[in-house]
This record gives C-alpha cells, structure tokens and sequence, in this order.
C-alpha cells in the first residue's frame, strides 16, 4: 500500500494512493498514519479491505497539499558515510560501524513544502535518502531476518545538511542537521510487501533540473537490515520511527570548488524507485 497524508500543515488527514493513481480518503476507516496505526494488524487489515472493496472515497487531488506521511514521528535516527560512492568523493575511510546521528522530529515537513535556507548559511547540502519507518517495537534484534520483520515501510527522504555548522563549527553534527525544514519526507509511505528489496533501489536528485546524485541503494556500506538490527542494540526503536539510511555519492560538498551549495531560488527535486518523487524550492529564512 502507499499510505499518505493530506492537507494544510497540522491539520492533514490519511489517505491511499490506489493502484490506479487515485488518491481515496481514508479518514473513515482510520484517524492518522502513525506509529499506532503501523503496529495495529487488524487496522491495516482494515484499510486493505477496504481498497480492495471499492469502499474508499475518491479525493479531489488538485491544489491538496501532500503532507508527511507519517505523524506524530517519534526520533528521526540518521545513519551517515553509508554509501561506499559517498565515503570515496569525500575523502573519508568507511566507518566499521555505522555513524548514528538524530534530526529533531520538528524537522520534517512535507514532499513539496518550501525549505529555508539557514541565517548565515554558505553551505546548505543535499542528500537524497531511504527512508526506513519502523512499525514493531525493537529492542537488541539478533539477525536481519528480525530486523526487517520489525520495518512497515519506506519513504524518501532529503537530509538536508548545513556543512559549516555540521564540520566546522564543533561539537557533533547535530548543529548542521536540524535547521528549520531539513527533513523533507514522502510523498507515500510504501508498505514492506511493496519493496521486496531494499538494497536494490535507485536514488536520483536534481538541483535547477541538473543531475546531481544518481546512485543505488546497493552501494550501501551497512544495509538496510543491519542498519535496523545495529542501531536496537543502542536504543530502543519504537512503530512510527524513522530512520534515514545514508545518501549515495553526488553531493555538494563532494564537487570541486568552488562548491555548488544551495541557496535560496534554487529548486531541488529527487526520487526513489517505487517511492515516488519530491520537489522543494529553496528560500532564505
């Protein structure tokens, strides 16, 4: 299933991309996708029947905003250097473990809404992500057959990164990752019996209509299952969890100089296969 939500910010109402493209409303059958709802069978059971009946209202999907697909996200845990292409453009030696940092959850607007180019900012960065949401509540998983038993899907996801604040200025990453908007998600929730694969996807961003990042989940250093299993033996991760898995190789501050950083006026649109397609402009906060 894809699983989405619409309507103006704060105020945005769940709905389904059926297998036609028409967006049905779901506000009847269930009040939000959420972690409740990832971890309730008998309610997801609901929505299926439910499309599969026909029973579902058509909604009018011109000029509807396209929300996050997930609400009331608990942590946003970020796994980085993950993509073999992004360590070598980067100079970096691969991590023997995977590199954990958070984004605030307040971080995460919709697929299309504006994002903000911080005050003061000469190296805002993009970072086209899989996006795994967690449906099962896990705690020290021991193998990678648990670890995926416990995903209810996949979205895309753009870390937008501040590269001065992240590298520069100190201290940990957190101060380059959780500026106002830096968490684009969406435009679906993608159930797991969608995505059969997560290591063979394809991830592609442009910025001004120019290819920037074209890469696969394949050249991920630690995949998706293991990044699951790891990051449960540090923390306990909860239904509506999100975890975003790492960028392939294409990002700014991978080009030589001078770099190409993002600044306001500029547009930036990206997608995975399967996941659908985001578009942000970029405007000064």
């Amino acid at each position: 299933m894809k699983l989405l939500r619409v309507g103006t910010a704060g105020a945005e109402r769940p709905a389904l991309l059926d297998a036609e493209g028409t967006l049905r409303d779901l506000s009847g059958v269930v009040p939000d996708i959420d972690g409740p709802l990832l971890a309730d069978d008998a309610a997801l059971g609901r929505i299926r029947a439910a499309a599969e009946a026909g029973e579902l209202p058509e909604l009018d999907a011109a000029g509807l905003r396209v929300g996050p697909p997930l609400g009331r996200i608990g942590k946003v845990v970020c796994i980085g250097l993950n993509y073999h292409d992004h360590a070598r453009e980067t100079g970096a030696e691969p991590p023997a473990e995977p590199v954990i940092f958070f984004k605030a959850a307040d971080t995460v607007v919709g697929p299309n809404d504006t994002v903000l180019v911080p005050r003061r900012s000469t190296k805002t960065d993009w970072e086209v992500e899989l996006a795994v949401v967690i449906g099962r509540t896990a705690r020290y998983l021991e193998s990678a057959e648990e670890a995926l038993a416990h995903v209810a899907g996949y979205a895309v996801a753009h870390d937008v990164s501040e590269r001065e604040f992240q590298i520069e200025r100190g201290g940990t990453w957190d101060k380059g990752k959780n500026c106002e908007t830096f968490n684009p998600l969406g435009p679906w929730l993608v159930t797991a019996d969608e995505v059969p694969d997560p290591q063979n996807l394809a991830l592609k961003l442009w910025v001004n209509g120019e290819l920037k990042q074209d890469g696969t989940t394949a050249e991920q250093i630690f995949p998706v299952a293991e990044v699951v299993r790891y990051v449960s033996q540090f923390m306990t991760l909860y239904p509506g969890d999100v975890i975003n898995t790492g960028t392939p190789a294409g990002v700014a501050l991978g080009q030589p100089e001078p770099k190409p950083f993002l600044r306001g006026g500029d547009v930036v649109e990206l997608e995975i296969e399967g996941l659908g397609r985001q578009r942000q402009e970029f405007k000064d906060a």
